[in-house]
C-alpha cells in the first residue's frame, strides 16, 4: 500500500507520517520524502543555485522519484538520494531503503505527476491556514 501526503511548506506533512509510521510501527513501513528528490544543481554557481525555486515542479527528479516508487511497490530495493540544502546539490553518498509493506510518500509536490498520483493508494493533502503554518504544536496532531 502505499500513502500519499502532501500540503504545503509548513502544514504537518512529516509530523502527519511520522505518526503514522508510529501507529505502523516503523518495521512496517518505508519513508519516501520528495525532498530527497530535488535536482542535483552542483554544475552550477552557487548564487544560480539560491535563486532555484524550489517549489516549482522543475526543481525535482521526479523521474528518478518515480522509478524508485515503482521499484519500492515491486519489491525491489532503492539507493535513496541524500540532498544537501546547503549547497543544493546531492551528496555522493545514498540510503538503501527496503520495500516493506507499507510506502509513505511525502512532499509539497507528490500529487503533480499524474502517474505518481495512480501508484498512491491514499491520498492525504494538509490544508492548513498559511497562518498556522509552522506553529501548530505537533502534539495535536
Amino acid at each position: 500500500m502505499i500513502i500519499g501526503i502532501s500540503g504545503g511548506t509548513g502544514s504537518g506533512k512529516t509530523t502527519v507520517a511520522r505518526k503514522i509510521i508510529s501507529s505502523l510501527g516503523q518495521e512496517n513501513v518505508a519513508y519516501l520524502q520528495q525532498d530527497s528528490y530535488y535536482r542535483n544543481l552542483g554544475d552550477m554557481p552557487l548564487d544560480s543555485r539560491n535563486r532555484v525555486n524550489f517549489d516549482h515542479p522543475d526543481a525535482l527528479d521526479n523521474e528518478l522519484m518515480l522509478n524508485h516508487l515503482e521499484s519500492l511497490r515491486a519489491g525491489d530495493c532503492i539507493q535513496r538520494p541524500v540532498y544537501d540544502f546547503v549547497t543544493h546539490s546531492r551528496k555522493a553518498e545514498t540510503v538503501c531503503l527496503e520495500p516493506l509493506p507499507v510506502i509513505i510518500v511525502e512532499g509539497i509536490l507528490v500529487f503533480y505527476d499524474a502517474r505518481m498520483r495512480r501508484l498512491i493508494d491514499i491520498k492525504i493533502f494538509i490544508d492548513c491556514d498559511p497562518d498556522i503554518d509552522l506553529s501548530a504544536d505537533s502534539n495535536e496532531i
